[in-house]
């Protein structure tokens, strides 16, 4: 179950562990991603991205390798373990359940 203190935070990371789940990316491409699939409704700025993935990969549900590719600047990608699989499944069980329970209540107001 969600916590309700939380949410900010388990949200920003399902939507990153969701976007990593189509396969690798560097920070900015996640940023790109999920703002293009959001259509501009979640958005992160370096200062929240950065920290989160460094986060997740402290806790192994990612894993950021270093790439070297030739006329580029040296950059971190990242992709999600299988933990980090299993991690998200849990998570967006846990927010489907959370929104069915906060809609079962908001709706009430609809009537």
């Amino acid at each position: 179950m969600l916590d309700i203190q939380s949410l900010s935070r388990s949200c920003n990371q399902v939507l990153i562990l969701s976007t990593l789940s189509s396969g690798p990316h560097h920070g900015y491409q996640l940023v790109l991603e999920l703002e293009e699939k959001s259509s501009g409704t979640f958005r992160f700025r370096h200062g929240t991205l950065y920290p989160i993935l460094h986060k997740l990969e402290s806790e192994g549900l990612i894993r950021g390798d270093w790439l070297d590719e030739p006329s580029r600047r040296r950059r971190k990608s990242y992709r999600l373990t299988a933990a980090g699989r299993r991690y998200l499944k849990e998570q967006i069980a846990s927010w489907r359940d959370f929104l069915a329970r906060f809609f079962h209540v908001v709706e009430e107001a609809e009537k």
